[in-house]
């Protein structure tokens, strides 16, 4: 039998509540994989009868009880709030239990009782009002392994997989993260994955440029010529089969896409905003270089719309299901050739 995906609280009073809510609904139709929820019972049980959903969350005692329970709804492994939820509005006092349920998924999936982990999005601001000092789940989960060195973050949809070289820092900051070392080290770590989470036995990588036009030989910027350049070459030395710097305007149309299996991108929206305009709904987030397996949608917490039931789980679907692909791929340790977002 296979091990069930753990699923986090995320933020409480954002829309991931009711996301997992429709995953489980979506079961059969969607192909979901087994999964269980750490969160509070009685508030999704709640938010389900607001919504006059058709669900009642099952209550366990562990992880192994999940496969039983989730035939009749979502298991939920019990972390209650310490104050009620009210959604779109976000509450420190929350952070505790949103903190521990990501504490408790990752020594499941350690310990060998769920397969993956799959977070639902946190509000970054109330934790760390709350004194969480990490800027989001990836530095957070690279602590708890460990080893924050090979952490690196993918946004993968059907036809198209990014890496961004720097993630939440400011743009700025950005230009000074762009290093030799790091290009290499970020770009190591995705041929990796690429190999042993997706199946991919030869993979094809591109780096993108800093500048426009790729610094249009020097004209427009050096960064290419001084530093991506040589961290390309380095990595060809290796054997492994990367190019560029690349121009990034001309990097994600179809025809191009078809030509790589992943891109390394320079910064933060250099790379989210193709695979945001690419699939906005159904991207997932995945966190390369951990040893464990840890996906998750690809979106925010959006309070705006938080409790109205409106807001579609199609990011999440994917996200549970790729989690437990790239689990299933890891046990099996056999690379096939899988196409972007599989």
């Amino acid at each position: 039998m296979p091990l069930p995906v753990a699923l986090t609280m995320g933020e409480p009073a954002g829309i991931g509540g009711e996301i997992a809510l429709k995953a489980w609904l979506a079961r059969e139709a969607d192909n979901v994989p087994p999964f269980f929820m750490i969160d509070d019972p009685d508030r999704l049980t709640a938010l389900a009868r607001h919504l006059d959903w058709p669900v009642c969350a099952i209550p366990i005692g562990a992880p192994e009880e999940a496969l039983d329970a989730f035939v009749h709804g979502p298991p939920v492994l019990a972390r209650p709030l310490a104050t009620a939820c009210v959604p779109g509005s976000p509450d420190p006092a929350h952070a505790g239990a949103v903190i521990a349920s990501i504490d408790d998924a990752v020594d499941f999936v350690v310990a060998g009782r769920a397969s993956a982990l799959v977070t639902n999005p946190i509000h970054k601001l109330t934790l760390s009002k709350a004194g969480f000092r990490h800027n989001g789940h990836t530095d957070y989960l690279a602590e708890l392994a460990g080893d924050g060195s090979n952490a690196v973050m993918m946004l993968a949809c059907a036809g198209l997989r990014v890496v961004p070289l720097s993630v939440h820092i400011a743009l700025r900051d950005s230009i000074a993260a762009v290093t030799k070392a790091a290009i290499v080290a970020v770009t190591r770590t995705t041929i990796d994955a690429l190999r042993h989470d997706f199946g991919i036995a030869d993979p094809h990588v591109v780096v993108s440029g800093l500048n426009p036009h790729a610094g249009e030989g020097g004209t427009m910027g050096r960064e290419e010529i001084e530093i991506i350049a040589p961290a390309v070459e380095q990595l060809q030395q290796a054997g492994l089969s990367v190019r560029g710097p690349a121009p990034a305007d001309s990097l994600f149309h179809e025809a191009a896409r078809a030509g790589y299996d992943a891109a390394v991108c320079m910064y933060h929206d250099q790379a989210l905003i193709p695979v945001k305009t690419v699939d906005f709904r159904a991207a997932v987030n995945i966190t390369l270089g951990l040893p464990f397996v840890r996906t998750s949608p690809d979106h925010g917490t959006a309070f705006e719309i938080a409790g109205t039931g409106v807001a579609h789980a199609y990011s999440l679907i994917a996200a549970l299901k790729m989690a437990a692909a790239i689990a299933a791929r890891r046990k099996a340790g056999t690379p096939h050739h899988e196409p972007a977002g599989v």
